[in-house]
């Protein structure tokens, strides 16, 4: 390419990283929270735009030389002595502007099982912006799988290492992010420039997360709470709260935007469908932070929250903004699962395009290699891409939703009912077979990940060709019996 092409791509590119995925909505579950007594961590990831390609990704543990690291929006740390293996789901563009950049990891479990999903973007407020302010090139939601899953053996330890880089270099985006290992969670939140908190999620309980700050009522001396050095006396110098309190401090309404509808309609919707039988009002400026569900959850109760709108409900005539969008490129959910032999501890359930009419495909942390398809593709499409194929089924059922999309989500549903029994059933088997023979294990788990990535793309296609083939035939012209012999005849 000419130089001013690549310069004229590099600046398009870096356009689109400040254009972070800013409507993204999430929910962290705590062990004692979940059937299965797993941790799970889930996102959806919403973007701007419809068509930006995700790739699957594995990269490998490495030593490393000394110097300096650049990350891909500009900003730069020392180079660690070595990185951990670690998943990834970046955009297809990474390796555009620099092969090393890898933006938009957004999530991934690393070889010490300590898994990250980054982030749910939030609004940083006027005055905390004028006494803070936001870097430019700091720590962004473009970099934060990349820089924190290598290094880092233990979630809190993820916390810890994050705080510092924002503390040191700054942060460029009011965020939140959810750090997990096998025994606990961590809600995480920048509120400006170089001001942080983290909570502990209660094993009992569930956080629901949309696009505002969320921490509030914690008391900042608390083992399970971690923040930014002077935080409190900051808040109190610069009067961002009018009465700061250590032992029920708010970081949100400090920080962030508090009741706007945008992002509490969601916070309400959650709550509502994980909780019912605590009868919140809509639209209340906070709603809290952890709560109980009325019944252990599972991977599924998960999916549907993430894939939730306002129907039947009072919010169904006005409600903003719901979980599904059809900007959302992929999905998550990661379960961290104590019982299972290290290697098979984490378990991503990973979907492509918009969750209602996708499927979740099950990724044990021992797969380090993907299926062709799942690692191509561009912002254009083509029949080569996973991505494409399972997004261009949303595209084609807005020819006729109320006929499309109720097919498309009966249809993935009844695939994921399977696949969590499969996953039960196998978990037994590679549990047993991991004591006699680990190889043979790890091996077993690889191949049914892979092969299931490779049956549910090739369900995609065939349920595409059959809804272009319908939509078709439902442009005909209706003519009459004596019309349609005479064309015949021709």
């Amino acid at each position: 390419m000419k130089k001013t092409s690549v310069t004229l791509l590099s600046a398009a590119i870096l356009s689109a990283l400040s254009m972070s995925a800013n409507a993204c909505t999430g929910l962290i579950v705590g062990k004692g929270a979940s059937v299965d007594g797993s941790i799970m961590i889930a996102r959806n990831e919403d973007f701007g735009i419809n068509n930006w390609n995700k790739h699957l990704a594995y990269r490998p543990a490495k030593k490393n030389e000394a110097g300096e690291w650049k990350l891909g929006n500009g900003l730069v740390v020392p180079m660690p002595e070595q990185f951990y293996g670690y998943s990834a789901i970046p955009d297809w563009d990474a390796h555009t502007v620099d092969s090393n950049g890898k933006f938009y990891e957004e999530r991934g479990i690393n070889e010490f099982n300590v898994a990250i999903s980054a982030t749910t973007s939030a609004e940083v407020n006027d005055k905390a912006q004028e006494v803070d302010p936001l870097v430019e090139n700091g720590v962004i939601e473009a970099v934060i799988p990349t820089l924190i899953l290598p290094q880092v053996k233990t979630a809190k330890e993820g916390v810890e290492l994050l705080g510092k880089y924002i503390e040191q270099y700054g942060a460029g985006e009011g965020n939140s992010l959810y750090i997990a290992d096998v025994n606990e969670a961590w809600l995480v939140e920048i509120g400006s420039g170089h001001h942080w908190i983290a909570v502990k999620v209660p094993d009992d309980s569930y956080a629901m997360i949309a696009n505002g700050l969320r921490i509030h009522g914690v008391d900042l001396n608390s083992k399970d709470v971690l923040h930014s050095k002077n935080l409190l006396a900051f808040v109190q110098e610069h009067q961002l709260l009018d009465k700061p309190n250590a032992k029920s401090f708010n970081f949100a309404k400090a920080f962030g935007v508090v009741g706007d509808v945008y992002n509490i309609d969601r916070e309400w919707l959650g709550q509502k469908m994980l909780s019912a039988s605590n009868k919140q009002e809509t639209r209340q400026d906070q709603y809290p932070l952890f709560m109980k569900p009325d019944q252990k959850i599972s991977v599924q109760d998960v999916a549907n929250v993430l894939g939730a709108t306002y129907e039947g409900t009072q919010l169904e005539a006005n409600g903003e903004r719901p979980m599904r969008v059809e900007r959302q490129l992929e999905s998550h959910v990661i379960q961290l699962r104590k019982d299972m032999p290290k290697e098979l501890q984490g378990l991503i359930w990973q979907s492509f395009g918009v969750l209602p009419e996708s499927v979740l495909v099950p990724l044990y942390s021992s797969l380090q290699e993907y299926p062709t398809p799942y690692q191509t593709g561009s912002d254009t499409y083509t029949d080569e891409s996973a991505y494409w194929q399972f997004r261009s089924l949303t595209a084609l059922a807005t020819a006729n939703p109320d006929k499309y999309l109720p097919m498309l989500k009966e249809t993935w549903d009844k695939e994921e009912t399977k696949l969590y029994q499969q996953v039960s059933s196998l978990d037994a088997t590679l549990k047993t077979l991991y004591q006699s023979d680990k190889q043979a294990a790890l091996n077993m788990a690889s191949d049914y990940s892979y092969g299931q990535l490779q049956r549910t793309l090739s369900m995609a296609t065939e349920i595409r060709y059959k809804m272009m083939t319908d939509l078709t035939k439902s442009t005909e012209k209706k003519y009459s019996e004596e019309e349609f012999k005479k064309i015949m005849s021709l």
